[in-house]
């Protein structure tokens, strides 16, 4: 698969590889976005792809607490399996992770898996998320 080459260095902001017995299904990390309260944070999520990618979208689920998404539900965003009328043929798994990180800083009421956290209790998160990486 095209991606997984692609993906198969780290970048500063993201990491992704599909499992050895299963390349529909990804798991990643990202740091928080800069200049956020997540900035301090490590956050680990899954990726399933359908079998029609990529012509239909990812789910994306995450497993590290975050105050943004609620962990081990599918994430509703434009580019995830909530949406398949926004998803482009020509995004990849390095958009959607692009748009992530995009879009947690942004406001989570009113979507599914969103939450509303206070900055305050986004930062606390982000600074356990590392310790949950470190042991």
């Amino acid at each position: 698969m095209r991606e997984a080459q692609e993906l198969h260095k780290p970048t500063e902001e993201y990491f992704a590889q599909p499992l050895e017995d299963n390349l529909f299904e990804w798991h990643f990390t990202l740091r928080g976005p800069v200049n956020t309260e997540f900035e301090e944070g490590i956050y680990h999520g899954r990726i399933i792809l359908p079998s029609e990618y990529p012509m239909k979208p990812p789910d994306i689920i995450f497993i590290t607490q975050n105050g943004r998404f609620e962990t081990n539900k599918k994430i509703c965003l434009s580019i995830s399996g909530y949406h398949p009328e926004s998803w482009r043929p020509s995004w990849s798994i390095r958009t959607a992770l692009l748009a992530i990180i995009g879009y947690m800083p942004s406001s989570g009421l009113g979507t599914i898996a969103g939450l509303q956290y206070s900055p305050a209790e986004r930062r606390i998160l982000a600074k356990k998320s590392v310790k949950l990486f470190n042991t």
